[in-house]
């Protein structure tokens, strides 16, 4: 009697489970790609960690909070990891509506996939469109960053102007000194006339020139 119990469940689960079945959902891992070296061996367990979180999801869908993991049909596994599923409604022997059973896996895509370690490209549901995820929010406001480097390029220009201003009033403070050098190695200079050195007349000291002193000039000390 038991046996035959199973064999009249098996026989329903088939009818409503297999490959495109109505409300029947693909779903395809790629645990090796995810994880590599630390992929992890899809078995009865993980099947039951999946199951169990299609009925987590299905509790959260209005009317549907009495659904149970048994609920839950796999069917058509293959080894490289792939099955169908459906959520079956015991009460009426029949599979919830596919929009239902979307609803459901899309409001909690994420926690899914958390609890395979994988994302929406390795955990893929075929007929069930992937969820973006929010974009993160700006730990700082943009108007702050355009404030910054505006206040910088501000700060840049007064630097600058300032060392403008000083390197041109040393400039002109260099100037007249300039000049005066300039009339000082004038003055400084020997002229060289026939070959023989000859200094320069020192109108400021009032230099006299011996040439023209006579002999007494000479010899009487003033």
């Amino acid at each position: 009697m038991l046996w035959l119990l199973l064999f009249l469940v098996t026989a329903i689960h088939a009818e409503l489970c297999h490959p495109d079945a109505e409300n029947a959902f693909k779903v395809r891992l790629s645990i090796r790609t995810a994880l590599g070296d630390k992929a992890y061996v899809w078995d009865t367990d993980e099947e039951y960690l999946f199951r169990a979180m299609v009925a987590f999801s299905m509790r959260k869908v209005p009317n549907r909070e009495t659904t149970e993991i048994s609920h839950v049909l796999l069917c058509n596994v293959t080894q490289r990891v792939s099955f169908w599923f459906v959520v079956t409604d015991p009460s009426k022997n029949h599979t919830l509506p596919a929009a239902e059973v979307q609803s459901a896996i899309r409001m909690n895509r994420n926690r899914i996939n958390s609890a395979f370690f994988l994302d929406d490209h390795t955990l893929e549901f075929l007929k069930i469109p992937s969820t973006l995820a929010p974009p993160p929010d700006a730990s700082v406001p943009v108007w702050i960053i355009v404030f910054g480097v505006i206040f910088c390029i501000v700060v840049v220009a007064i630097a600058l102007l300032v060392l403008s201003g000083i390197r041109q009033r040393r400039r002109n403070n260099k100037g007249p000194l300039g000049v005066e050098d300039a009339e000082d190695k004038c003055e400084n200079i020997i002229t060289i006339e026939n070959g023989i050195p000859c200094d320069p007349l020192d109108t400021k000291g009032g230099l006299i020139n011996d040439g023209f002193l006579t002999e007494d000039e000479r010899l009487t000390p003033l």
